[in-house]
C-alpha cells in the first residue's frame, strides 16, 4: 500500500526556525537526508520533498473564464501549513507508523527532537465504475 506522510508546521514554527543556528539547520537537513536514505535502502521510498516557506505560497483559482487568478500569502486564517511530504510503500500500517514516528523526531533547537505531528493518509485508487 502507498501512503503519504505529511509534515505540517504553524506560522510560529516557521518564525522559530528563523532563530535556528546554521548548525541546527544542517543537523535537521542531515536528519531528513538520512531518513530518505534509510527509506530508499528498505525499498519503501517512493518520493519526498520539503516545501518552501508559506510566506512564498500562492493560491490559484480559476476565474469565470477559466484563466488563473493568483493571490499571495501567508494566509492569516491558516493555522498549519504543509512543510514537506513523503510517499512511501509498505506492506502494513505498523511499518508506516514506525516511519512516521521516526520522521517526527527530527532535531530542532539544541538537537532536541521536535516530535512533529505527521499526518498519514493512504494513497487512494480510482473506484471501479
Amino acid at each position: 500500500m502507498k501512503y503519504m506522510l505529511m509534515m505540517t508546521g504553524t506560522t510560529e514554527d516557521y518564525e522559530a526556525m528563523d532563530a535556528w543556528t546554521k548548525e541546527e539547520i544542517r543537523a535537521h537537513v542531515q536528519f531528513m537526508t538520512e531518513v530518505n536514505e534509510r527509506l530508499a535502502a528498505s525499498d519503501a521510498f517512493v518520493t519526498a520533498e520539503g516545501l518552501a516557506s508559506p510566506r512564498d505560497a500562492k493560491i490559484v483559482r480559476a476565474a469565470g473564464d477559466g484563466s488563473p487568478t493568483v493571490s499571495g500569502g501567508p494566509f492569516p486564517d491558516d493555522k498549519e501549513f504543509l512543510a514537506g511530504f513523503w510517499i512511501i510503500e509498505t506492506d502494513t500500517f505498523d511499518q508506516v507508523a514506525d516511519i512516521a514516528a521516526m520522521i517526527s523526531t527530527a532535531p530542532g533547537r539544541g538537537g532536541k527532537p521536535l516530535n512533529i505531528p505527521i499526518q498519514v493518509r493512504e494513497v487512494g485508487e480510482a473506484p471501479d465504475v
